[in-house]
């Protein structure tokens, strides 16, 4: 199965509320599902989404 990622960045005034909005929003309209998040010491996050292609599709790279 292949997906592509896309990287997302909420900084640190972005509240939890907010950031699951946006993320929601994606998946609804867009079909990206939530994949990986990391959180920062100050307070932002780091966001990878994935959604599957097509077949025939060239993939993008996942993160390292």
């Amino acid at each position: 199965m292949e997906y592509e990622y896309v990287p997302l960045r909420f900084g640190p005034e972005v509240d939890r509320p907010t950031a699951a909005a946006r993320l929601a929003l994606h998946a609804e309209f867009s079909g990206w599902e939530l994949w990986r998040v990391l959180r920062y010491r100050d307070g932002s996050r780091r966001v990878w989404l994935r959604r599957r292609l097509p077949v025939g599709s060239t993939p993008s790279a996942p993160p390292a």
